[in-house]
């Protein structure tokens, strides 16, 4: 279980709690890399990066990474939606 002061918790709830989530390798016209919005793990193309985690499925912007993933998603109650959904 997840405690309510976990280094990782900066806010999120704000703008993640109840999101729909969708699973994907990592590509982004937009930029090289992103981060993991709670632990800051790079997701990239680069070796030694991660190259697939979760992401918000309406706008695609918020990086989540496995670990993370598994550790808030009770207490965060996301959605997992498959790619054709998230359209």
């Amino acid at each position: 279980m997840i405690e309510q002061n976990d280094w990782r918790l900066h806010g999120q709830e704000d703008y993640l709690k109840g999101r729909k989530l969708v699973k994907v390798p990592f590509r982004s016209e937009l930029s090289d890399h992103y981060h993991c919005d709670f632990c800051w793990a790079t997701f990239s193309e680069y070796e030694g990066d991660l190259h697939e985690g979760y992401v918000t499925a309406d706008d695609k912007y918020t990086w989540i990474c496995p670990e993370c993933f598994e550790d808030f998603r009770e207490m965060f109650q996301w959605e997992l939606v498959e790619p054709e959904e998230a359209k």
